[in-house]
């Protein structure tokens, strides 16, 4: 931005793409598809009813609605406090750079059986939830304790969440499941920004993060009730 403005933003921007599109052609190998087998109506219902699909699902739409949360209002927040930009936007980068180192860590924990999956959601939801709380906290130190709690506990959630559904659903419907779960992360990313504005609009900013960190500690009981650790 300091050297070209946003032209050059999105130049770069859309070499990288090009760059990891390219990356992925050449890196990722073909999977082949399993051969389909029928499925009526009713067992998709029956998949989507099932705990241990409705439990990771709703654990990684509020990952979705507390990031997409975070990014779009913290600013909005350090705005109204009288930062500039570039404080806000550090804040928004240090949210993005800590989902993205916590959750390698998360997904390796998990894999030598340092974390299970029921531990690891609940402490990334609790600690979402202490994020949103921090982000009503006023000036340069609620910002960057929000962005950091937030960042880190979305990093924890998503990886676990993931794995969680793969562990719980046979090797052919792995696709049908992924997807069902994506529309529960859009879902989360729609409302989560749609709640906060919609209390922001009624009450203020700072009772949409209190409502979106009380509904994301509503989901804690829900995850405790699972009876399988992995």
């Amino acid at each position: 931005m300091w050297a070209g403005g946003l032209t050059l933003l999105f130049a770069v921007l859309m070499a990288l793409a090009a760059a990891v599109a390219l990356w992925a052609a050449l890196a990722v190998p073909a999977v082949p598809p399993l051969p389909r087998t029928r499925q009526t109506l009713a067992d998709l219902v029956r998949r989507l009813a099932d705990g241990t699909f409705v439990r990771p699902v709703a654990a990684l739409a509020a990952a979705t609605a507390a990031l997409s949360v975070g990014v779009g209002f913290l600013p909005l927040s350090g705005r109204a406090d009288g930062l500039p930009p570039v404080a806000t936007g550090a804040a928004v980068s240090a949210l993005a750079a800590c989902a993205a180192l916590v959750q390698p860590w998360a997904g390796r924990a998990l894999d030598e059986g340092r974390l299970n999956t029921r531990t690891g959601l609940s402490a990334g939801l609790a600690v979402t939830a202490c994020g949103l709380a921090a982000a009503v906290l006023p000036g340069v130190p609620g910002l960057l304790v929000a962005a950091v709690l937030i960042g880190g506990g979305t990093g924890v959630i998503t990886p676990l969440g993931f794995a969680a559904l793969a562990a719980a659903t046979p090797e052919e419907r792995i696709g049908q499941t992924m997807g069902a779960a994506e529309l529960g992360r859009e879902l989360g990313d729609a409302g989560g920004p749609l709640l906060v504005a919609s209390v922001a609009t009624a009450v203020t900013l700072g009772w949409g993060y209190a409502v979106l960190a009380l509904l994301t500690t509503l989901l804690l009981p829900v995850l405790a009730a699972r009876r399988a650790s992995r």
